[in-house]
């Protein structure tokens, strides 16, 4: 008996410790009953919600879709094989699951000497594990797999309507217009922020240092940011929308607008998963190969997981800007076979928005979890790790706003800041980014001049200057502190939403 209470004392004062380590940060609190707070400056701008995003906002497991094609790999021209089958597929009816059907890659190698593309919606690509492997054989820089519809978003005409709020907080999911009579609930509409030469200079892209002829001062007319949402209620002139804004509408600024769009070509219910992808190579710097292993571009709803990719130039998974609500996961970047110099090595790369890429890793990249230009959010990155980094994670140009960095795990750095004069002129990175609960070897974080803030939340590692010194501090909390609550802010903000349905 006195045993068993030396070992119920002993768990009571490991419970005791353990909740004396743990904290949770002043700008999002979560309750005994899971529920999340957030706390707001000055401006009412709040850490947003970025459990929006992935295929079909990440509520229910990826669906498994019956097989209705399967090849093996015979004959010589396994390209023309795999491409024969999707395109039968492809002609086939949708069912009332929204999918066509799987086309299924028995185990074995597919030699492909160009690229393998799915250009209608419905369909899935899937082998048997790394025991199918597709190989991108023979020269040339291509995609292995390339996922894309057509066309581009169009503004249906006469729909837009001025935001009349002064200012429009980080974080809110509403607003009110000028006039919402021609608006209604389950309507798309994209909000946009546009830019102003007032506020590049504000934040001082019209001030880059001239390093040689190549250098761009920032424009008002390549800044506008256009944001996907839907109405989700109507209240007079006041619409609530299913993501939050994650730049600020600021009247001084330009202000804001919506307006109603389609996009007909763009597809949807697509996804690649369960294979190997290899390049074929020369040396460790050729640049003639294969150079992204998958690609999705003017896609909405689809995923990729668990797919390896092995000596590919520049990406295992690269989403394109019209890319909206894919989850890419379990996936793994390894070997990359190029120079280690710009635009190469972007491991995962997201120029599209609410997309999720979770529980991947990669080696020897470069820039491994990374958003590009005018990136428009939300986006996550949870639950990464990256090895043998070549250069850093985060935002890499131009104002990408609204990514969260969560449960990242680097040898390297994360990095946002101003960036200056690198390339022709990256500027200020990134804008309202979250780096929660991160692990590093080093990380700048800055703020911008003006209208947004980054804010580094349970980091662990370096905190250093980065490129240029004298830039606004970020909002750090709680560096090298063991303990944060939650542990992972994606995670909680996704059961918070589930818990309130």
């Amino acid at each position: 008996m006195r045993k068993w209470n030396i070992i119920l004392l002993l768990l009571f004062f490991a419970a005791e410790a353990a909740a004396q380590q743990s904290w949770t940060s002043r700008y999002v609190n979560s309750k005994k009953d899971g529920s999340l707070s957030y706390a707001a400056d000055e401006q009412g701008n709040t850490i947003p919600d970025f459990s929006g995003v992935g295929y079909k906002k990440n509520r229910e497991n990826l669906p498994l879709v019956p097989v209705v094609k399967v090849v093996e790999p015979t004959g010589k021209d396994h390209q023309q094989l795999i491409q024969a089958a999707i395109d039968e597929v492809a002609a086939m009816p949708l069912q009332k699951n929204g999918f066509r059907g799987a086309v299924l890659l028995k185990k074995g190698t597919y030699l492909i000497a160009g690229t393998i593309r799915i250009r209608s919606g419905g369909i899935v690509l899937k082998g048997e594990g790394e025991s199918t492997k597709l190989v991108a054989t023979g020269k040339g820089q291509r995609t292995l797999i390339a996922v894309t519809g057509t066309g581009e978003l169009q503004e249906v005409k006469n729909s837009g309507v001025k935001i009349i709020d002064t200012y429009v907080p980080v974080g809110a999911k509403s607003f009110r217009v000028e006039n919402a009579s021609g608006l209604k609930k389950g309507d798309s509409i994209i909000l946009f922020r546009p830019a102003t030469e007032n506020w590049i200079n504000a934040i001082r892209m019209n001030e880059i240092e001239k390093r040689d002829s190549t250098i761009r001062q920032w424009a008002p007319e390549e800044y506008g940011l256009h944001y996907e949402r839907v109405i989700t209620k109507i209240e007079g002139d006041k619409l609530f929308i299913d993501n939050p804004v994650v730049m600020a509408l600021e009247e001084q600024y330009g202000g804001g607008k919506v307006y109603k769009y389609n996009f007909q070509g763009r597809i949807w219910n697509v996804a690649v998963e369960n294979l190997l992808c290899e390049s074929e190579y020369t040396g460790n710097e050729d640049e003639d190969h294969g150079w992204d292993a998958v690609h999705f571009n003017r896609v909405v709803n689809g995923w990729v997981t668990k797919v390896t990719a092995k000596y590919f130039g520049y990406s295992c998974v690269n989403l394109g800007y019209q890319a909206r609500n894919i989850t890419v996961s379990f996936c793994n970047y390894l070997e990359p076979k190029s120079k280690i110099t710009g635009s190469r090595r972007y491991s995962f790369n997201n120029d599209g928005q609410l997309n999720l890429f979770m529980y991947c890793f990669a080696s020897e990249g470069r820039h491994d979890f990374v958003t590009g230009a005018r990136v428009c959010g939300p986006n996550v990155f949870y639950n990464c790790k990256a090895e043998k980094t070549k250069a850093d994670i985060g935002p890499h140009h131009r104002w990408a706003t609204g990514t969260l960095f969560d449960n990242i795990i680097t040898d390297g750095e994360i990095n946002v800041q101003d960036r200056g004069n690198w390339g022709t002129g990256h500027g200020w990175a990134g804008a309202n980014q979250v780096i929660w609960n991160c692990t590093v070897r080093k990380a700048a974080i800055q703020n911008p001049w003006a209208s947004a803030k980054n804010y580094v939340i349970g980091l662990k590692g370096e905190k250093y200057d980065g490129r240029l010194t004298g830039r606004p501090d970020a909002e750090w909390e709680g560096q090298n502190k063991p303990g944060l609550q939650p542990v992972s802010l994606y995670l909680a903000q996704l059961k918070d939403v589930k818990r309130k349905k």
